[in-house]
């Protein structure tokens, strides 16, 4: 399960770069949303690299999102069940969870380098690898 989390904005941005935003429920700066790993995920990442954070969600980070962020797209939300759904491989659409997660800036701030520079030469966008559970923990 992958998260993407959008750090800045779109000014000087490609059409292309703006409706893979779109596509992927990141319409606002520090919006988060979860996905399934997939072929065509992994090029919409490539696609907007420069404009995200994104890396592979673990169990705890994703608990915590869902229960204090998460918005139901009918009636209550129920935590348990939505996450054993995402957890055998259902998109967040199939058990009830509207996949934009609306999160504030991080607590402290990005990384020394700003959102400027990749996370590999200690900035704040591109693959993060496990490194994502932090930088959402720090906007929850």
């Amino acid at each position: 399960m992958y998260c993407v989390v959008r750090i800045r904005g779109t000014v000087n941005t490609s059409p292309t770069a703006k409706k893979t935003l779109e596509m992927l429920n990141l319409r606002r700066t520090n919006n988060a949303s979860i996905w399934v790993e997939s072929e065509s995920v992994r090029k919409m990442f490539k696609i907007v690299e420069h404009m995200v954070a994104f890396g592979k969600i673990d169990d705890e980070t994703l608990k915590e999102l869902v229960e204090k962020k998460g918005e139901a797209i009918e009636g209550k939300l129920d935590a348990k069940k939505v996450l054993e759904g995402l957890k055998s491989g259902k998109t967040a659409n199939q058990v009830g969870l509207d996949n934009c997660f609306r999160l504030n800036p991080p607590k402290g701030g990005f990384e020394r380098k700003g959102v400027k520079v990749p996370y590999n030469m200690g900035g704040a966008h591109g693959y993060r690898k496990d490194g994502v559970g932090k930088l959402v923990k720090k906007m929850i």
